[in-house]
C-alpha cells in the first residue's frame, strides 16, 4: 500500500494494479448471491401469495455463510480432478463454485412457488445457493491473501467491498425494477417475470466466471510439513459428507416431533414465534449433537486421518486460545456472534414491511438499495475514519448505541406509513449507521486474526458473526405476525443492548485498551 510520502497520483494509479482490478470484480460476484436469498427472493415469494413466516424461514438458507468454516478446511487442501491440474488450487474451486452458484440460481428460476410442493423444489435449489456462494467467499478470501503482500491487501480489500456493493445493487435494486418492468407486482403476480428476472442473475455470475479464466494463479499458500495422498484427501472428504448426511438425516426424522412438540409449546407460551424458536434452536442443537457424535465414532475407524483433520481444524482454533487465553477469547466469540444481531433479524423482514405499507418496488429499488448503497459506503468510510482517530473499541461502542437508535425510527415509519421523505430519513440514519460499525467491526476481527491462520479464522469469525442473527431472523414473519411492526421493532432494537456490555467487558482487557 502506498506510503503517506506518496503523491495522490501514485495512490490512484494502485488501485489500477491487476490484483486490486481483480477484486473489484471477485466483489461483483460474490455480491450477487446474498439479496437472491434474502429481499428479493422475499419479495418474490410475497407477491406468490406465501405467508410471511414461510417467506422468511427461506432466509435460513443462508446460514451457510454461517456455517461455511465447517468446509473451509477441505477447500483449502482438496483438489479438483483435472481442473487444478490446469488452472491451479485456488482457480479450479473458484470456477467450480461461480458456476455452481449460477446453476443454482437459475435452478430457483425454474420454480413456480404457487405450483403444488413447489416451495420444497425451491428450498433445496436455495439452500444450495447458500452453500455454493459461502464456498465461493471462502475461496475469494484466500486467494485475496495469498495473491499478495501486506502492503496491498488494503487496496484490494477496498477494491473488494466497491465491487461486493455493486453486485447487491444488481441482485437487490437491479432484480426488483426488472420484475416490476416485466410486470410482476403484489397486485398482479407474474411467475414469468420473476423466472426472467433470476436467469438474468445467474448470468451475471459470467463476470466471476471470466476473471477466473483471465487472472494467473496466486502462489501456494504456507505449505504443510505433511504430504497427503489421495486417498487421505478421499477419507477426510467421506467424513465430511457423513457429517452432512447425519444432520441432514436428523432435520428429517425430527420434523414430526417438532411440529407436535412446537404445537404443545404454543398451547403453554401462547406465543407462536416464541415456541418455534425455542423448538428450532432446540431441533439444531440436536443435530449438531449427532453431527458430532457420528465423527467421534468415526474417529475410531480408519477413515480418519488424525494428522490431517488436526492441522486443518485443531490448530487454528488453538492459535486462538493460545493467544488470548480461554476466558477472553470465549468473550470474544460471542460477542462476534451477538453485535450485528439487531440489524440483520430487522434486515430479513424489512423489504417485506416497506411493500406492506404501500411502498412500490420501484420506491425501494430508489430508496433503499439505490440511495441507502451509497449511504453504507459513506458510513464505511466514516467508521474507518473514526476508527484511525479514536480506536476501534469507541467507534464499536457508537455503532452499537446508533444501531439500537436506528432501528426505532422504523416505529416511525410503521405509524407514518407511505411516506418517501420519512422513508429516505430511516433509511438514511440506519444505512449510515451499518456502514459505521461494520467498518469498525471489519478492522476488530482483522486485529483478532493470526496472520498464520487467516483463511480458516476468517472463515470461523465471519461465520459466527451471522449465525445467531440469521437463526433469528428466520422467525422475523412469525414475530411481527404475533407483536405487529411496532412491536417487532421494539424487540429488535433491544436485541442490540447487551451488546453494549460486551463491548465493556472487552474494553477493561489490557489487550483491548486504547
Amino acid at each position: 500500500m502506498p506510503s503517506q510520502a506518496s503523491s495522490w497520483q501514485d495512490s490512484l494509479k494502485a488501485f489500477l494494479h491487476p490484483r486490486v482490478v481483480t477484486m473489484f470484480f471477485y466483489g461483483f460476484s460474490a455480491g450477487i448471491p446474498l439479496l437472491l436469498i434474502f429481499s428479493s427472493l422475499s419479495l418474490w415469494l410475497r407477491e406468490a401469495g406465501v405467508d410471511r413466516s414461510t417467506v422468511t424461514y427461506f432466509s435460513w438458507a443462508a446460514l451457510a455463510y454461517s456455517f461455511k468454516f465447517l468446509w473451509a478446511p477441505l477447500i483449502d487442501r482438496l483438489p479438483v480432478p483435472g481442473l487444478t491440474q490446469w488452472l491451479g488450487r485456488r482457480r479450479a474451486w473458484l470456477l467450480i463454485a461461480q458456476l455452481t452458484v449460477a446453476l443454482s440460481i437459475f435452478g430457483i428460476s425454474m420454480v413456480d412457488p404457487t405450483q403444488p410442493g413447489a416451495l420444497n423444489l425451491m428450498a433445496f435449489a436455495v439452500v444450495m445457493l447458500g452453500f455454493t456462494a459461502a464456498t465461493q467467499d471462502i475461496v475469494i478470501d484466500a486467494y485475496r491473501i495469498e495473491s499478495a503482500g501486506a502492503e496491498m491487501q488494503a487496496l484490494m480489500s477496498s477494491s473488494y467491498i466497491a465491487g461486493y456493493r455493486i453486485g447487491m445493487l444488481t441482485s437487490g435494486a437491479g432484480s426488483l425494477v426488472l420484475a416490476s418492468v416485466l410486470g410482476s407486482t403484489s397486485e398482479a403476480y407474474s411467475y414469468a417475470a420473476w423466472q426472467t428476472t433470476y436467469g438474468v442473475m445467474a448470468l451475471t455470475m459470467l463476470v466471476g466466471a471470466v476473471t477466473t479464466l483471465i487472472i494467473r494463479e496466486p502462489a501456494n499458500p504456507r505449505p504443510s510439513p505433511y504430504q497427503y495422498s489421495s486417498g487421505q484427501y478421499l477419507k477426510f472428504l467421506s467424513i465430511f459428507v457423513a457429517g452432512i448426511l447425519a444432520f441432514v438425516a436428523t432435520y428429517v426424522l425430527t420434523r414430526g416431533i417438532s411440529a407436535n412438540a412446537r404445537e404443545a409449546l404454543e398451547l403453554v407460551l401462547n406465543n407462536g414465534a416464541l415456541a418455534g424458536l425455542a423448538v428450532e434452536s432446540l431441533r439444531l442443537a440436536v443435530a449438531i449433537g449427532v453431527v458430532f457424535v457420528v465423527i467421534r465414532l468415526l474417529g475410531l475407524t480408519p477413515l480418519y486421518e488424525k494428522q490431517l483433520v488436526h492441522e486443518s481444524y485443531v490448530e487454528p482454533v488453538l492459535d486462538f486460545f493460545q493467544r488470548y487465553g480461554s476466558r477472553l477469547a470465549l468473550l470474544l466469540l460471542v460477542f462476534v456472534g451477538f453485535y450485528r444481531v439487531s440489524d440483520i433479524v430487522l434486515g430479513v423482514i424489512s423489504n417485506v414491511f416497506f411493500e406492506d405499507i404501500g411502498f412500490t418496488k420501484t420506491e425501494i429499488a430508489a430508496v433503499v438499495k439505490t440511495f441507502g448503497l451509497f449511504m453504507t459506503i459513506a458510513g464505511g468510510f466514516l467508521g474507518g475514519l473514526l476508527a484511525m482517530r479514536h480506536g476501534v473499541i469507541k467507534v464499536l461502542y457508537l455503532g452499537a448505541v446508533l444501531t439500537v437508535a436506528t432501528n426505532l425510527l422504523f416505529l416511525w415509519l410503521a405509524y407514518a406509513g407511505h411516506d418517501i421523505r420519512i422513508l429516505y430519513a430511516v433509511i438514511s440514519a440506519d444505512n449510515l449507521t451499518a456502514g459505521l460499525a461494520s467498518a469498525a467491526f471489519v478492522a476488530f476481527l482483522s486485529q483478532l486474526t493470526n496472520v498464520s491462520f487467516t483463511a480458516v479464522q476468517y472463515a470461523i469469525f465471519s461465520s459466527l458473526m451471522t449465525l445467531l442473527p440469521k437463526t433469528i431472523g428466520g422467525y422475523s414473519g412469525s414475530m411481527v405476525d404475533n407483536l405487529g411492526y411496532p412491536g417487532f421493532f421494539i424487540l429488535a432494537s433491544l436485541m442490540g443492548v447487551p451488546v453494549l456490555g460486551l463491548i465493556y467487558l472487552i474494553q477493561r482487557h489490557p489487550t483491548f485498551r486504547n
